[in-house]
């Protein structure tokens, strides 16, 4: 697979198989992706991976949380609002998920089954996590991203689907006990690792993209 190919048939993955992935896997996953560039090659991440028993205890932990309405409270503050463009197209991709799904606006008990759904990490089967020494600026939140990115594309490499998600870094409290990490690091993303259920509703929606020509503005070319 090309990097152009994994590109256009990388999607979200919102619902996995319970099949397991290897560990073996996994790693060579990661030593491709952590090929990513960074701020003067300062690699500046630290990468947990929970699965089995651990995942099991953080699914459930989740769960509870979700059910009794505990606020999330990510290292990485969420944004508190977006600009009006931005939130149309958030607006836009609940409202198109939820019409490919079949699932109508009045139906709460199957939009909450979409929503636990989050707190369950969608079924996967692993989840990735990326973390950084809390000290660090924006910049190597930049140089996180990248390897997020990596270790997506890769994935493709290995038949794998996978999804980034604030909602898997929501209660980092939980995660740091299970996976023992350092309080002097911020748990920055999740990205849960495992094979699509290509037949499952919530992967049948492939999000749009703006035209290139209403992105890019050339200079000089």
């Amino acid at each position: 697979m090309d990097v152009t190919d994994a590109l256009n048939s990388r999607y979200s993955t919102r619902a996995f198989k319970p099949d397991q992935v290897d560990k073996e896997n996994i790693t060579r996953i990661l030593e491709a992706a952590t090929r990513a560039p960074s701020w003067g090659n300062t690699q500046p991440w630290e990468i947990f991976v929970a699965g089995g028993d651990v995942l099991d205890r953080l699914r459930n932990a989740y769960l509870e949380n979700y059910h009794k309405d505990v606020p999330g409270r990510s290292d990485l503050p969420r944004p508190l609002q977006w600009p009006p463009a931005l939130q149309k197209r958030m607006e836009e991709l609940g409202a198109e998920r939820f019409r490919t799904a079949g699932i109508k606006r009045d139906d709460k008990a199957a939009r909450q089954t979409i929503f636990e759904a989050n707190y369950r990490f969608f079924g996967a089967p692993a989840v990735i996590y990326l973390c950084m020494d809390h000290s660090l600026t924006p910049w190597s939140i930049f140089d996180i991203g990248m390897l997020a990115q990596s270790i997506m594309l890769e994935a493709q490499q290995y038949g794998l689907g996978s999804i980034p998600a604030y909602n898997l870094v929501s209660y980092p409290d939980i995660i740091r006990k299970e996976l023992e990490i350092p309080d002097d690091l911020s748990i920055i993303i999740g990205i849960a690792l495992g094979y699509s259920d290509a037949q499952h509703p919530q992967n049948k929606f492939r999000s749009p993209r703006r035209p290139i020509q209403e992105v890019v503005r050339f200079g000089g070319l």
